[in-house]
């Protein structure tokens, strides 16, 4: 009986072992390997080319595209934070760096993408090219497909956080849609159709206006952007209160950035600029969508503003831009 029992434990731990992997085996997995959680602040992207390609032309190319300066910000800030390393340094802890680029010169010219392959999620994308020119001319043409992919990235990671979100009960009704909004926001405003919800920082307040206008709004006369600022300082102008004598508004001086995207499968204005209070001290960004529901014969607004006067607010205008992006019309 002893020697069958024996047997039969053996042949339990040949079948564990086939058909699973140990608890060592998944710490090890857990600490180096895909199943790793990824790391690094938010819009932040490992860079893997040696020290003299970086203190070259192709360095040159590469922090122009990568850390240029975000449209629609009152000052310069970049598009990413770089962390630059050597192919040799990219080991241990660095390996769970969410976005990562390698670029090795040598090769012939390709362009390879990785997922997950040492933590989760992460996506790296590797460069090849016999020559610095080369691995350069290599960058610019896959360009927007590299900023496209870490910033949707970036933009999945961040909503991932979104998980206790706030109770809009009245949201679908009035605008026709739903939205995940932090539970770190609130209600400020939450007229017949107008909702301004609020998230105080310590330095300020992140902002969240969500209305929709009629399609005859806009004005033929006039061009898109104008129609844009017309409705941002008409709409908006009544419904933000500020010290008597001002009005929110548009930022005159300067003309906003302007974009047609896609969101979920409607097409959609994206603007980003700087938004003020007339004769008063007081101004940020913005970033403002609308989104042409061609079931509908209303546009749906959903504007994004930061108050942070003193500190950066690329990471702010980026959370705000990823609540926005969890848009449903279900």
């Amino acid at each position: 009986m002893k020697y069958f029992l024996a047997i039969l434990l053996g042949l339990l731990s040949l079948v564990s072992c086939k058909n699973g992997i140990t608890e060592e085996q998944k710490k090890a997995i857990s600490e180096d390997g895909a199943y790793a959680h990824s790391a690094g602040r938010i819009n932040t992207l490992t860079v893997i080319m040696e020290n003299h390609l970086w203190e070259g032309s192709l360095g040159d190319i590469v922090r122009r595209e990568l850390a240029g300066s975000v449209s629609g910000l009152p000052q310069e800030e970049p598009l990413f934070t770089i962390k630059q390393m050597p192919k040799t340094a990219f080991a241990g802890f660095a390996k769970k760096a969410r976005a990562y680029i390698a670029f090795q010169e040598g090769e012939s010219i390709g362009f390879t993408s990785f997922k997950n392959k040492f933590a989760r999620p992460q996506i790296g994308l590797a460069l090849t090219g016999v020559t610095p020119e080369e691995l350069g001319a290599n960058f610019l043409a896959h360009k927007k497909e590299i900023i496209k992919t870490f910033k949707q990235l970036e933009l999945t990671h961040k909503q991932s956080f979104f998980k206790t979100t706030l109770e809009l009960n009245t949201l679908k009704e009035k605008l026709g849609y739903s939205l995940r909004v932090p539970k770190a926001y609130r209600l400020a405003k939450d007229s017949a159709d107008f909702l301004w919800l609020r998230k105080d920082i310590p330095q300020g307040s992140l902002n969240l206006t969500l209305y929709n206008v009629p399609k005859t709004f806009f004005k033929d006369s006039l061009s898109v952007i104008q129609n844009i600022i017309k409705m941002r300082n008409k709409i908006s102008g009544d419904h933000i209160p500020v010290n008597e004598g001002g009005r929110f508004i548009t930022e005159a001086a300067f003309s906003p950035f302007f974009n047609t995207v896609q969101i979920k499968g409607f097409p959609a204005f994206e603007t980003k600029g700087t938004w003020e209070v007339e004769n008063m001290y007081m101004a940020g960004p913005f970033v403002n969508y609308v989104i042409n529901d061609t079931s509908s014969d209303h546009f749906k607004v959903l504007e994004g503003f930061v108050f942070a006067p003193t500190i950066t607010k690329r990471d702010y205008i980026f959370e705000l831009e990823a609540i926005i992006k969890t848009i449903s019309f279900d």
